[in-house]
């Protein structure tokens, strides 16, 4: 029997300052197609290797897609659950300190994460920590399993994928991402830096 994930619920996010409720629920689909479809190539792979059709190709191929809707399922969870929050981060938290020691501030680190996920392109921005010395990188991610921190802990988790935007700001990157940190849970993104 393969693994199973579900859904998680996020309907708390519905009210938000500057995101729709139609863009929502539209995001909210997405998100489960991944959870469906990981668990579809989950159950595939399982049921090809009990056949012993795991040396195939149309299993190697399933392998390399299983990265992309897992990847999917889980930056979704990260996004959303970096969300619906109403306060800034608090400047005695850990995070910040981090923050200020590795990007010299607050707005320069803002800046630079806006500049990243201003870059043209589909993808994610994220503000990962370095578990071997607690240092905090802004990446960019292409698709969903592509340029990843090999080890390091998502803290921050931005979609920049059109669906995530086009909705309720057209084109309007900049105003998307603007709202975006308007949302941002701090007290979240706090319990995830170690």
């Amino acid at each position: 029997m393969a693994l199973q994930y579900e859904a998680k619920d996020f309907s708390n996010l519905k009210g938000m300052e500057g995101f729709s409720e139609t863009l929502l629920n539209n995001h909210f689909t997405l998100y489960q197609n991944y959870v469906k479809n990981t668990n579809l190539v989950l159950e595939n792979l399982h049921a090809m290797g009990q056949e012993g059709k795991a040396p195939t190709p149309d299993y190697a191929e399933l392998k390399r897609r299983f990265g992309f809707e897992w990847d999917g399922m889980r930056l979704h969870e990260y996004y959303f659950g970096n969300l619906g929050g109403k306060a800034s981060l608090d400047p005695n938290s850990a995070p910040y300190k981090r923050i200020v020691q590795d990007f010299g501030g607050i707005e320069d680190w803002k800046k630079d994460f806006i500049s990243t996920g201003s870059m043209r392109g589909i993808g994610w921005v994220i503000l990962y920590e370095d578990p071997s010395n607690g240092g905090l990188l802004n990446c960019w991610i292409n698709e969903h399993e592509v340029s990843h921190l090999a080890g390091a802990t998502p803290i921050l988790v931005m979609d920049v994928w059109e669906h995530a935007f086009l909705t309720d700001y057209g084109l309007n990157k900049a105003a998307y991402i603007e709202t975006f940190f308007k949302n941002v849970n701090w007290d979240e993104v706090t319990k995830r830096y170690k």
